[in-house]
């Protein structure tokens, strides 16, 4: 069975920094693209940051130029960067895969807070 546990999330002030980081556990033969989701109270979620299996990464616009994602596909693990950090980012983080055991499927974090707030 796989898992996925992510970390970091955080209170942090307006223009902080926090990073996030997600590690995939079990019986994993591959893992194709990775990817950071958030949902804000009240909204639906969205995406934030993913890695295609080939390295092409994607940001949403609202987070181009301050937020970072990179992955090490050694650890099973793959990070957010998030810089100038502001209120509207505040919203539940969750790391999400595509991996391949004996079928490819998607796989989810529990979700970690980040709160930007002063």
């Amino acid at each position: 069975q796989v898992q996925l546990e992510e970390y970091g999330g955080d209170l942090v002030q307006p223009g902080g920094s926090l990073r996030l980081s997600c590690g995939a556990s079990g019986r994993i033969l591959r893992i194709n693209s990775v990817g950071w989701y958030r949902q804000a109270p009240g909204k639906s979620r969205e995406l934030v940051a993913s890695i295609s299996n080939g390295g092409i990464t994607d940001y949403a616009d609202s987070v181009k130029g301050r937020f970072t994602m990179s992955r090490d596909n050694a650890e099973n693990a793959w990070y957010l960067q998030m810089n100038s950090l502001k209120p509207e980012d505040t919203a539940i983080y969750s790391c999400n895969a595509n991996i391949y055991t004996q079928g490819s499927n998607d796989y989810w974090g529990q979700g970690t807070q980040v709160t930007v707030s002063s």
